[in-house]
């Protein structure tokens, strides 16, 4: 009779269930607060000059208005370079950065959780060290590193900074010491190389922890503005997101500058929020359903 009771059950039922409400209760409220900085750049970009300007300022958009795109669109137009060469270099550094970064922060991260090499734990603690230095306090630094490299002026300047992520390599690493050792020594019985290991095995296993590193990567470059700044000098070499700030900050304080800085931040914004909507479900995946069943 006890067992009868607990037929058909589930733990996390895939309809509501009247067990859930609490949870909802908890958790809508703090979801609708970070929905709010989302609602705010939305309604912030189809704003008239009347209602950016407004004192008090309104959290929401009265008369919405294509304005500020149509603005945004004019000065593009009449810019010396186009548009979309800066769109292109972004999806060029973009994919290629995230790619990389992937890869190469996998494959340390596999090297430091699995193999034995002398200098190992040495290379974790200065990996772990990296997590306390922001950008700017290595900006110098990596100057020199990239001038002396000759990579001025180059997309490399783009990319190669960010390939090699200190909390992306710490976070795939903790899901890779999840990996049962078992599993790895049975597949090198059965005469698979380390890189059928990392990519048959252990890559299926991290897919949480990739989506994730990938979120991180394409935030880091997609929105970067130093790069095109401080290591590029040709025109043609720099992203859309410094063409984007360059051209709202060219206008000033003005109200047109204003509206067009509005729309140039929802434009930028929303390549990051459809990746995460894609990648959500990877991101809150665990380790039980990333592959070890």
């Amino acid at each position: 009779m006890k067992s009868n009771s607990f037929q058909g059950t589930k733990i996390n039922p895939t309809r509501f269930h009247r067990s859930q409400l609490p949870f909802f209760l908890f958790l809508i409220p703090f979801s609708t607060l970070m929905l709010l900085p989302i609602i705010f750049i939305i309604n912030h970009a189809f704003k008239p000059q009347s209602e950016l300007f407004a004192y008090p300022p309104k959290f929401f958009v009265r008369r919405p208005t294509f304005d500020n795109f149509t603005e945004l669109s004019r000065i593009v137009s009449a810019s010396g370079v186009p548009f979309s060469r800066y769109l292109v270099n972004s999806l060029f550094v973009t994919i290629l950065g995230v790619g990389l970064a992937i890869l190469f922060t996998g494959f340390s991260a596999y090297a430091l959780s699995k193999m034995k090499f002398k200098g190992k734990k040495f290379l974790f603690e200065l990996n772990t060290l990296a997590l306390m230095f922001v950008p700017i306090a290595v900006q110098i630094p990596r100057y020199l590193i990239i001038a002396q490299s000759g990579l001025i002026d180059t997309y490399w300047a783009h990319i190669l900074p960010v390939i090699v992520m200190p909390v992306a390599m710490f976070l795939i690493k903790q899901f890779i010491d999840q990996t049962p050792n078992e599993l790895i020594e049975s597949a090198k019985i059965d005469g698979a190389s380390e890189m059928e290991i990392f990519f048959k095995i252990i890559m299926p296993i991290i897919a949480p922890a990739i989506a994730t590193v990938g979120i991180l990567a394409f935030q880091a470059i997609w929105n970067d503005t130093t790069t095109s700044v401080l290591y590029i000098n040709d025109e043609s070499k720099r992203t859309l997101a410094f063409y984007m700030m360059s051209l709202t900050s060219a206008q000033g304080n003005t109200v047109a500058g204003q509206g067009m800085a509005a729309a140039a931040g929802l434009l930028m914004f929303i390549p990051n929020l459809v990746l995460f909507i894609v990648l959500q479900s990877k991101v809150m995946n665990t380790m039980a359903h990333s592959g070890i069943k």
